[in-house]
């Protein structure tokens, strides 16, 4: 990889970082996907931002988790389905939004909702 692609992921990566501890303090933003983007970034740009962000004691467990096992804890579906339909709720009802801006919405969180369900709420064995 060049060191010009190689710092660009390190800075997203850090910015993602930057966005889930917002997340993490306002409940309207979530945390667990952007720390999974910055994962991503790290694990292609610096061993050491990967290893750190990995094995970090607040948000390594639910990385980890879904890195080993593709888990998705039952609290995280339960806030991203419920998150998805007060959008849909709210974007139907009370905004002006075309028709197809709806569908468009609709069918990406019917994606997005079906990918969540799919994932198991808890680790093998547990």
């Amino acid at each position: 990889m060049d060191k010009g692609r190689k710092i660009a992921l390190i800075i997203f990566g850090w910015a993602f970082v930057g966005l889930g501890v917002v997340g993490a303090v306002l409940p309207v933003m979530p945390t667990t996907p952007f720390m999974l983007v910055a994962l991503w970034c790290f694990a292609k740009s610096s061993d050491r931002f990967h290893a750190w962000l990995f094995h970090h004691p607040v948000f390594g467990p639910p990385l980890r988790d879904w890195e080993i096992n593709r888990v998705i804890p039952l609290y995280a579906k339960v806030f991203a389905l419920g998150s998805m339909v007060v959008s849909i709720v709210y974007v139907t009802g009370f905004t002006e939004a075309p028709w197809w801006a709806m569908v468009t919405m609709g069918a990406t969180c019917t994606a997005g909702a079906v990918f969540i369900l799919s994932k198991p709420s808890r680790k093998p064995g547990s």
